[in-house]
Parts: structure tokens; C-alpha cells; sequence
């Protein structure tokens, strides 16, 4: 056997030169961490930090698996060989999009815009209220929609008279202007339902159609809830926004997404919309139990699970989908897009669902 052949069977990270044997351990530690994150996983747990952290941007861990094949190759090391590529078959299977994509049963009775946006404190209000009025959502789902951005909201969309806040229809029939034509503007979104707060705990839902109150999930930040009356057909809305995976607050994000894991077991039999920031993404074990209730990703459903909404700075080339909007099995969705508004940290998802119906 050739020295060269000897170098090779060494299955430790340990070579006789210096520089050989400094390359084995790079390429050791950085598998050792991937492979935490992808066993995590593959375990179905999202772990505690930094992983849940990490997990959301599962698919770029392909870069450092790759430079730890690079310099495994380098330094001569099978076993860190075998490693690297084992870590990317595994990370490869796991960027597959997750969840079901079949078509609704039914007759088609409605068409509905959704659109979901967090406006960063309020910083990106006017810019929200440009891509309403490109956009025209039938729903409006906004979170960290402080005084100041609701107040803005009231003012572009509200209720044009006072004497409609009993509830009647606003101008163009049901739901305020007529959806998909027109101009948007003072009366388009006569209803809606809020969360008040300052900084990131306010939230509100804007509709065209009318709405009832509905009990929303009690949160650190606010996730309001409504029902909608779309054309005599009753929908569920749920707004969604938990709080982030800091590492001070793990207990509270996990606690919050299991929150809106049961309200999607408890209304999986209804026409639903559940949207928002959900400070998760597919990676997520959190994330995935509230789909795996009956669920779907309406990004998903139109081919753009993998499209990030977050940081918007760095997106689309880096980062991860943690805004979606989620709907139950009487729905299709059609087409989505992503939006850059500018002084937010999250791009806007705007979604184009069909409401299906049995009879």
C-alpha cells in the first residue's frame, strides 16, 4: 500500500501534517454542528437554541456541508467524507416542500385576495397602504399595527359615514367598494377587528366583507380573530403572531404556535384562513404540527414554499418563510407573490384563494 492509499484510511480527523490535520477538524466541527440541527430535524424536535434559531434557515446549511466536503477531500479523510455527503442527502430530502397539495372537493363559490403584512412597529404603514390600493385585497392581515398605523388605516380605508358602524354594507354592495375594481380608498374596508398596542403588540384584520367578532388567541403580541361573510359563505380568520424563537423566550414561542396548532384542530372542518407573522417556518416542528391538522401553505400550494419573506433586506437571495397564510381543505390557492415595501424587516405575501364548496 502507497503512502498516499495510507493517508486515506485514516477515519480520524487526525493527520500527520499540520496544515492536513487543522482541515480534518474544520471539517469535523462544522459537520458536528450541521449534523445537531439536521438531527433535530429529522427527530421532529426543534431543540433547544441554537437550533430553532438555525432551523429556519435549514437550506442554506448546504454551504457549510459543502465546505466541509471540500476540505474533508483536502485532508484526505474518508470518514468526514462520507459525513459531508450523508449530511447533504439528508439536507436535500428536507428542503422538499412539506405538506399535502390536493385539490378541493366542490363547486367553487367565492374568490378571495388575501394579503399579510408586518410592518416592522408601524414603519411601513404607507407603504402598506400603496400595496393595498395595487394589490385590493378582499383580507387584510397586519401585524405590529401600532396606534399610529391603525389610525393611518382608519383614515385611508375606514368607514366612510358613521352611521355605518352598525354593521351595514359600505358602498359598491357587500363588503364596502367592489372587490377587484375601482378605486381603494375611504370606505373600501369598512370592517374590521384589532388588537391595540404599542410597539409589535397591535394588530388588525381589514376586511371588504362583513365580520363578526370572533374570540382570538391570547398572546404576548395581539392575534386577533374574526368571521367573515363572504357571498353567505362563513369563513374563520385568524390572525397569527407569536412571538420569535429568542432564546429568553423558547417557552412562550412554542407555547404560542401549540396556541394556533389548536385552533386549527378546532376548526378544521370549516372554512378557515390562519395568517400572519409566525415567526416559523416549514423547518420548524411547531410549525408543522399546525399543517399537519388539516392545514395547507397556500405558498406551498402555488410552488413557492421556499420563497423567503425574511430579513427583506437579504431576501429573495437569503433567508427563510416565516409570514404564510394557512387555509383549511375547502380552499385552492391560485397564485402568490411577495412584496417589498420597504422600512420592514418582512416582505408582504399577497395570496389568491378559491373557496370550494360540497353539494
Amino acid at each position: 500500500m502507497t503512502a498516499e492509499a495510507d493517508e486515506w484510511t485514516d477515519d480520524a480527523p487526525v493527520e500527520r501534517h499540520g496544515g492536513t490535520r487543522a482541515g480534518a477538524w474544520f471539517a469535523a466541527l462544522l459537520l458536528a454542528g450541521v449534523s445537531t440541527v439536521v438531527g433535530c430535524r429529522i427527530a421532529d424536535t426543534d431543540g433547544i437554541t441554537p437550533v430553532p434559531q438555525l432551523l429556519a434557515f435549514l437550506p442554506w446549511l448546504l454551504a457549510p456541508t459543502a465546505v466541509a466536503l471540500l476540505f474533508a477531500a483536502l485532508s484526505r479523510w474518508r470518514l468526514g467524507l462520507v459525513w459531508s455527503v450523508a449530511v447533504l442527502a439528508a439536507l436535500a430530502w428536507y428542503i422538499e416542500p412539506y405538506g399535502k397539495s390536493s385539490q378541493p372537493d366542490g363547486a367553487p363559490v367565492a374568490e378571495l385576495r388575501v394579503l399579510t403584512s408586518n410592518v416592522e412597529f408601524g414603519q411601513a404603514t404607507d407603504g402598506l397602504i400603496d400595496a393595498i390600493r395595487d394589490q385590493r385585497p378582499d383580507l387584510v392581515f397586519v401585524q405590529e399595527c401600532e396606534y399610529t398605523c391603525e389610525e393611518k388605516l382608519e383614515q385611508a380605508f375606514g368607514k366612510a359615514t358613521e352611521d355605518k358602524a352598525t354593521g351595514d354594507e359600505g358602498e359598491g354592495g357587500e363588503g364596502g367598494a367592489d372587490s377587484g375594481s375601482g378605486a381603494v380608498g375611504k370606505g373600501s374596508y369598512p370592517y374590521r377587528q384589532a388588537v391595540e398596542g404599542a410597539g409589535s403588540d397591535g394588530s388588525v384584520i381589514l376586511s371588504r366583507h362583513p365580520l363578526k367578532p370572533a374570540a382570538g388567541i391570547p398572546a404576548t403580541m395581539g392575534m386577533p380573530g374574526a368571521t367573515a361573510d363572504v357571498k353567505g359563505n362563513e369563513i374563520r380568520l385568524q390572525l397569527a403572531h407569536p412571538m420569535p424563537p429568542l432564546p429568553t423566550h423558547l417557552s412562550t414561542w412554542r407555547e404560542e404556535l401549540s396556541d394556533l396548532r389548536d385552533y386549527a384542530n378546532a376548526n378544521r372542518t370549516r372554512p378557515t384562513v390562519l395568517a400572519g407573522d409566525f415567526n416559523a417556518s416549514q423547518d420548524h416542528a411547531a410549525f408543522r404540527r399546525i399543517l399537519d391538522a388539516g392545514f395547507g401553505d397556500a405558498a406551498r400550494l402555488t410552488g413557492d414554499a421556499r420563497t423567503p419573506s425574511w430579513p427583506a433586506r437579504t431576501a429573495p437571495p437569503l433567508g427563510a418563510q416565516i409570514d404564510h397564510v394557512l387555509v383549511s381543505r375547502d380552499f385552492s390557492a391560485n397564485r402568490a407573490r411577495f412584496l417589498d415595501l420597504g422600512d420592514t424587516d418582512h416582505r408582504t405575501l399577497v395570496v389568491d384563494l378559491t373557496l370550494f364548496k360540497n353539494t
